[in-house]
This record gives C-alpha cells, sequence and structure tokens, in this order.
C-alpha cells in the first residue's frame, strides 16, 4: 500500500479545558469532572489531578480519596458540543478529508500535502490556528496511518506535537508498554502481560499466528498494530444520519401502558445498537400516526449519550408530549440522529460503576448470543 500521511488531533483534558476557558480561576488547579455522588464515575480531569492517581471512569469515591481538595464539576455538556464543534468547523475549513472519530479527536489524511506546503508545517499551523480560535490546547501526532499517529498524540501530550516518519516508526513503538496500542483495555493488557509481553517490541516478535491461537481476530490486529501496520482509512463520519424503528398495529389501540412498553422496547433495542456501531447519539425524535392517518413527532436535543437508562425517560417524556389527542393510535416510532463516534463510558455525568459495569456485561451477552440474550423484565410483561 503506497505510503500515507496521517494526522491525529487530540483536545487535551477536553471538558477540563472548556470549563477552564470559561472561568479562568480553575487554571493550574485539580479539577475532576463527572457523577458527583460517590457512586459516580469520573468523567474527565485535569492533569493536576492525574497526578495523584486519578483517571476517567474512576469510581468517584476513590477519585476523592485520592484527591481531596480537587475542584468537582459535574459538567457541561451543551458547552462541551459547542466547542467540539467550533474545532470541527475549524478543521473543515482547511482539511481536504477528516473524520471525527469522536467528541475530542479527528484524524485527517494529507497524504500528498509535501508536494505543495510540507505536511508537517501545514498541521503546526492548523495546530495554532485551532488553539487562537478556540482558546483551548491541543496535540497531535503525524505519521504513516491511524495508529501510529494516534499513539504519537498520546505521547505528545498535553499540548504538543509529534512527527514519527516512516523510517522511525518502530523504533518510536517499540520501548511504549503494550497498553498503548488503541483498544488494548486492561484486561488485554492484564494477558499479554501474563504471557510476559510488556512491551509493543516484544508483540511485534511474536509469530502471528500464536497471537491468532490465542486472542482470535484481535490477535491479529494487535499483532499488526503492533508492527506499525493500519490501513484503516480516513473516512467521513457520514455513511449513516439516524436510526430508528417504528410499529404499526393490527388494530389501532389506545392503550398507553402498551404504547410505553412498546416504545420503551425501541429504545431499548436502538441504544444497543448504538453501542454496538460505537455512536452516540444527541437528538431523540418520536413518532405518532393516529387512526385517522395524521402523522405527528416530537423531537428533543441530549447530551450525547447510547444509554437505556438516559434515553428511555426522554422518549417516555415526549410520548406523553405528544399524545394529546386521545385518539386511537396506528403507528409509533422512536428515532435517534445526530451522531458522533464514541463509546459508552464516561460520557454520562450521573453514571455510576455500577451501571457501567452492567452495561458492559449486558453488551458483552448480547454480542456472544444474540440481541435478545438478556431481555429487561418490562419486555415480559
Amino acid at each position: 500500500m503506497p505510503s500515507r500521511t496521517i494526522v491525529h488531533f487530540d483536545l487535551d483534558s477536553f471538558f477540563v479545558s472548556v470549563e477552564r476557558r470559561l472561568n479562568s480561576d480553575l487554571l493550574g488547579k485539580p479539577i475532576i469532572i463527572g457523577g458527583t455522588s460517590d457512586r459516580g464515575v469520573v468523567s474527565s480531569c485535569s492533569y493536576e489531578a492525574r497526578k495523584f492517581g486519578v483517571h476517567s471512569a474512576m469510581p468517584m469515591r476513590m477519585a476523592k480519596r485520592l484527591c481531596p481538595n480537587a475542584i468537582y464539576i459535574r459538567g457541561d455538556y451543551d458547552q462541551y458540543e459547542k466547542h467540539s464543534k467550533l474545532v470541527t468547523q475549524i478543521i473543515d475549513a482547511k482539511a481536504p478529508l477528516y473524520e471525527k472519530a469522536s467528541i475530542d479527536e479527528h484524524y485527517i489524511d494529507i497524504t500528498g500535502m509535501d508536494r505543495f506546503f510540507g505536511s508537517l508545517k501545514w498541521t503546526q499551523e492548523l495546530r495554532q490556528t485551532i488553539i487562537k480560535e478556540s482558546g483551548l490546547p491541543i496535540s497531535f501526532g503525524l505519521s504513516v496511518n491511524k495508529t501510529v499517529s494516534k499513539i504519537a498524540t498520546d505521547e505528545s501530550k498535553p499540548n504538543g506535537e509529534l512527527h514519527i516518519e516512516q523510517d522511525g516508526v518502530q523504533p518510536f513503538l517499540n520501548p511504549l508498554s503494550v497498553s498503548k496500542i488503541p483498544y488494548v483495555g486492561e484486561k488485554t493488557s492484564m494477558l499479554l502481560k501474563s504471557m510476559g509481553v510488556h512491551t509493543i517490541e516484544t508483540l511485534s516478535k511474536i509469530p502471528l499466528s500464536t497471537m491468532i491461537r490465542v486472542m482470535g481476530e484481535n490477535g491479529k490486529t494487535f499483532w499488526q498494530k503492533a508492527n506499525g501496520i493500519d490501513n484503516t482509512p480516513v473516512e467521513p463520519y457520514t455513511e449513516r444520519k439516524s436510526i430508528s424503528a417504528e410499529e404499526t398495529f393490527e388494530k389501532d389501540t389506545i392503550d398507553i401502558k402498551l404504547l410505553e412498553t412498546k416504545l420503551l422496547g425501541m429504545t431499548d433495542d436502538l441504544a444497543f445498537q448504538l453501542r454496538k456501531e460505537k455512536r452516540l447519539a444527541s437528538t431523540v425524535t418520536i413518532k405518532i400516526r393516529y387512526s385517522n392517518f395524521d402523522t405527528h413527532t416530537q423531537q428533543a436535543r441530549i447530551a450525547y449519550t447510547s444509554a437505556d437508562h438516559i434515553l428511555q425517560p426522554i422518549v417516555k417524556e415526549l410520548f406523553l408530549k405528544l399524545y394529546n389527542r386521545r385518539m386511537l393510535i396506528r403507528l409509533i416510532g422512536v428515532k435517534f440522529s445526530g451522531f458522533v463516534s464514541g463509546h459508552y463510558q464516561a460520557h454520562l455525568f450521573d453514571d455510576n460503576e455500577e451501571m457501567l459495569n452492567l452495561y458492559q456485561a449486558m453488551d458483552r451477552m448480547r454480542m456472544r448470543y444474540g440481541d435478545d440474550a438478556v431481555v429487561k423484565a418490562f419486555r415480559l410483561k
């Protein structure tokens, strides 16, 4: 495959940086953002808090023990979304091809830029433009593919830049911990280390057949990443604008409990689909069609999420607002839209660790045994 030039931009401690942009008194202080109850989890934290061992997705009660003098903030997702869109607009105006990977990350394919301008110079100037126009610190990694660029960004933080050319890829990767490889989580890292694999260099030298035998397709993917191989293209995030579900009843109904149960079941299925496709939605739309074929919708903007326990109350509230004619209903539906790439994790400021563990366990069961492997009690009534 011809050599490529890929940039990975990542806004540093994004939520914290936005809060500091809005309130300069927070500069230089340990900041922890997330669910503020003891059962909540950390969504983001400043570098000053990280020095005490605090990190994202940590139970809030543990963070408070490690860093009791931190400033705790629940978070304002509307502001985070607003600043994210500003950065995306700056990139959109200058980049030939970019992918918004999450609320605070972008990949840009600038292959061929050296013929006209210089890839590093162009990327440095774009970074300075983002900093100047958004007021937010941002780091980048510039290299031959997404994997190396992302790892380079992580190594350049905070508020830095790192350029890894083709002949420097393996020397750069080799001494790093295997946990630096994207999507190598805690369990995978522990498995590799139990095999005596602590560095990327060691992983890169294991026979590919061994990695596949031990870890299946994931083993192949991690082995390729350890060897600096990643042919994943940078693709604009436009393949799907929304996901939806609806049901037309054989007999028109006015049974409120039945209608609510159907809507909540649709929401449950669609939320799992969002998590499976690594998406977060920011808009919920409810649709009803009366027996006389009049069709009405109600819509609400929400903080990015893919969580049933947040989406279902919103769906129910929208339905009760919309259904005010008390006529027989022929059809009901739910639609989620306004997507951004992202994992269900610490985006939810009301989360607690039990809820996070529950979602992960349920989704693993569904992934392995099918969508109906785990069914919530309300759907059995």
